[in-house]
């Protein structure tokens, strides 16, 4: 049987560092336009990093063996928090230390990977305090949350948010229930502060399967959404074209080698166009990603310490 949700180490949800104080409305600046990497044809490949434990710089450490592109196209950051402010009543942004402090070293933790043509992108968690993005009590308390969001990618220079729907306990603090409206209304406005940005679905939790209210459907307005079982082929559950979908999902060093074989063959087979990854830590994994890169891209994978 699959391994059901995330073997996630959750001192991301759990840290002692307190609330973030935001600049909200800062501008970052990103630095060096991007270097073009070497052309690669095949899926896009996701690395979900755990930074309490692992650097971000990991991902830019495996080339393919054959032209020496990217293995990795898009890094994400695992991960922030939704919290809940018992003063204020409503839904906070939160970083552990370690999130804060990839962020607050962006030139050396992020930058070196969008130089070489890898996106990165903040994930967003439940963090057990009844905050979530099913259950914001009205369309300005989620557009306020999507502001905090907006301001976030861009006093850091990121290149978007990514949306994972766990472990927010619906109901703590007096919290409400999920709600029809409130991850539309979330996505509407986001969508709308960040044009050209990514948005993905870890397509899981009650948020995954709101995507619809009042006549407004914010499939569409994703880029991405990937399937949350690792070790396992599921196709989310949203309507966006098989280029922008992931049913595989692999925890490097876990999956096994086979499988993870089995699963990037299936993704070109069956012609889906994302590949994702979760975990990848600061051990030299080659044997591990040449396994699916030898599916997708017809080549080993090269690591560099």
């Amino acid at each position: 049987m699959f391994t059901p949700v995330r073997s996630r180490i959750r001192t991301a949800a759990l840290a002692l560092s307190a609330i973030t104080a935001l600049t909200l409305g800062a501008t970052a600046t990103t630095g060096a336009a991007a270097a073009p990497a070497p052309a690669k044809q095949g899926p896009t490949s996701v690395a979900y990093v755990e930074v309490n434990n692992n650097s971000m710089l990991n991902v830019g450490k495996y080339t393919l063996a054959n032209g020496g592109g990217n293995v990795f196209d898009v890094a994400v950051i695992f991960a922030a928090n939704i919290n809940y402010d018992t003063g204020t009543k409503a839904a906070t942004l939160y970083f552990n230390e370690n999130v804060q402090r990839v962020l607050d070293n962006a030139a050396t933790q992020i930058r070196p990977l969008q130089q070489k043509g890898i996106k990165v992108v903040l994930s967003v968690l439940g963090n057990h305090q009844g905050a979530g993005f099913a259950n914001f009590p009205s369309q300005q308390a989620a557009s306020t949350f999507a502001k905090r969001l907006s301001d976030t990618v861009a006093k850091y220079g990121l290149d978007g948010i990514d949306f994972d729907d766990e472990y927010a306990e619906y109901g703590n603090n007096g919290t409400g229930q999920p709600n029809a409206s409130s991850f539309v209304y979330l996505v509407s406005a986001l969508r709308a502060n960040m044009a050209g940005k990514i948005i993905s679905l870890y397509n899981i939790g009650p948020a995954a399967s709101r995507l619809s209210y009042g006549g407004v459907d914010v499939s569409s307005k994703f880029d991405y959404a990937w399937n949350p079982y690792y070790g396992s082929w599921q196709v989310p559950g949203i309507a966006l074209p098989k280029s922008k979908l992931s049913p595989a999902a692999v925890e490097i060093g876990r999956t096994s080698q086979s499988t993870v074989a089995s699963l990037a063959r299936r993704t070109v087979s069956e012609g889906y166009g994302v590949y994702l990854t979760y975990n990848l830590d600061g051990a030299d994994r080659s044997a591990d990603v040449s396994a699916f890169t030898r599916e997708l891209y017809g080549s080993d994978a090269h690591y560099t310490p």
